[in-house]
């Protein structure tokens, strides 16, 4: 038993989840979505409550106020509210793709938040001496428009929800390795409740077999456990469940190692008293306990709304500001070798979805006439003159603001690399394919840290992991102020 737990709190640490590419782009579409109505209706709402309070006259106020509150002087106070209250909510974790649904969760999610809004609101305009200032009795009728409409918004995307073919879209597939009860009580109140964005599709026998456990009732047996890649595949699963704890540490390491190279989040399920002593973080589905890996900061739909906005804002103003620089060097390279300035290249980037990126050239046009994929060396003889002052100083780098503003990649993140080159490592470096959960970034943690060109991968895939585990928008602005002020000592 310790040795099974010691095992799952290794791989806690170690394994992050990863979503697939099709669950993803609809969770975001739907996610986007409910922030953007959130954001209409909450100043939809601070509106009408100004309408009620200074304009229909339903609510008398003195004389020697008329004038100081008309719209026009009144929206920016709108638009702080607004922002408050979607902060509230976000604060909450409203935007995740299991917090969208059912709609009494998200009821009092909203009231909470709603609440939390009211007193934080006031709390400002009497720390802060607005003008004009913000009326006690507009908010208390703000704060009433803005938590019915939100609720009646709610009610009617939740009936969005429900339809059949947004239903199918977003349920994540379940497969289970081995069987206990509680996948059943699992399995049976997925079946029973409409209202779930799950799917189980059957199960595979644990590699010990157990010939005691009781097969379940209308699980279908997918295949063994060593075709368990082709079964991921084939049924494109989303979830790995594993419900056979008498695995040894080797084969839990194994199924989790599997489940992170094919982009498959990792779950185990397990007993009541593994649950009190397990690192692991705790989930329930309908009052079923499962234990995965706690989500990374970019798992969250808010926090990558954030970022991707962050990122449309910078690689716009960096295309602006660039275009000098890339119109100088370009040409520079030209006048050296003669032909396309910019070199473009197939790379991996989130979930493992390729895209080429946009580079200055900093090579000879038969750079990889001969050997193919291979990274740069110290003294490379492929490398113009101009080159080496490119690379060290990142300038061959800038076009990919391009890429940041198509959302194939973002301004910080980890490097993204070769689907050739990738295809070797992800079986030779641990983890390496955990790194693929979040977007490529032009800089990340791992190249200000003095890991770029032929350096570790170990090391690099360390620093691409860690920088997820603890994202912030602080240590994003760490990193861009790094990439400026230190020269990169890349070949």
């Amino acid at each position: 038993m310790s040795q099974v737990q010691g095992g799952v709190e290794r791989i806690a640490g170690r394994v992050s989840e990863v979503h697939p590419p099709q669950i993803a782009l609809s969770a975001e579409f739907l996610i986007t979505l409910a922030v953007l109505g959130d954001i209409i209706v909450a100043g939809s709402g601070l509106c009408l409550g100004f309408w009620i309070r200074f304009k229909s006259g339903w609510i008398p106020f003195r004389a020697t106020d008329r004038g100081l509150h008309e719209f026009v002087s009144y929206f920016p106070l709108i638009f702080m509210g607004v922002v408050f209250l979607i902060g509230a909510f976000g604060y909450q974790r409203l935007y995740e793709l299991r917090r969208l649904c059912p709609f009494r969760r998200v009821a009092l999610t909203l009231f909470k938040g709603a609440t939390f809004w009211l007193f934080a609101y006031l709390g400002v305009s009497l720390a802060l001496d607005f003008s004009p200032s913000i009326s006690r009795t507009y908010v208390a009728v703000s704060y009433v428009c803005c938590l019915g409409m939100l609720l009646l918004w709610r009610c009617l995307f939740d009936r969005l929800l429900r339809l059949d073919s947004v239903a199918q879209t977003l349920r994540q597939r379940i497969l289970f390795v081995g069987w206990n009860e509680e996948a059943g009580r699992l399995t049976a109140a997925v079946r029973t409740d409409p209202k779930h964005l799950y799917d189980v599709k059957g199960y595979v026998p644990s590699p010990r077999r157990n010939l005691r456990m009781e097969l379940p009732l209308g699980v279908a047996p997918l295949g063994e456990c060593h075709d368990l890649v082709k079964i991921l595949k084939r049924h494109r699963i989303d979830i790995l469940a594993v419900a056979d704890l008498n695995l040894t540490t080797e084969e839990i390491t194994e199924l989790a190692n599997v489940a992170e190279k094919e982009f498959v989040q990792f779950k185990v399920i397990p007993t009541y008293f593994q649950t009190l002593v397990s690192g692991l973080r705790s989930e329930t589905i309908s009052g079923v306990p499962i234990l995965g890996v706690a989500d990374l900061p970019l798992d969250r739909p808010f926090n990558r709304l954030i970022k991707r906005a962050i990122d449309i804002i910078g690689a716009t103003v960096g295309l602006i500001i660039s275009a000098p620089l890339i119109a100088i060097f370009g040409a520079m390279v030209y006048l050296e070798s003669p032909g396309p300035i910019f070199y473009r290249q197939v790379r991996a980037g989130k979930n493992g979805r390729t895209f080429q990126i946009i580079k200055i050239r900093s090579m000879r046009l038969d750079a990889e006439a001969v050997g193919g994929a291979q990274w740069t060396q110290k003294d490379d003889t492929r490398r113009l003159r101009i080159g080496k002052f490119l690379r060290e100083w990142n300038i061959d780098e800038v076009p990919q603001f391009w890429n940041v503003l198509k959302g194939d990649m973002s301004l910080i993140g980890p490097r993204p690399e070769r689907p050739e080159l990738i295809a070797h490592f992800k079986d030779q470096i641990p983890h390496y394919n955990a790194r693929h959960a979040s977007k490529p970034g032009i800089t990340g943690w791992a190249q200000v840290s003095g890991f770029r060109g032929n350096t570790s991968l170990v090391e690099r895939v360390r620093y691409d992991l860690s920088y997820m585990e603890h994202w912030s928008l602080w240590l994003d602005l760490q990193i861009l102020m790094l990439t400026f002020l230190k020269r990169e000592n890349a070949y």
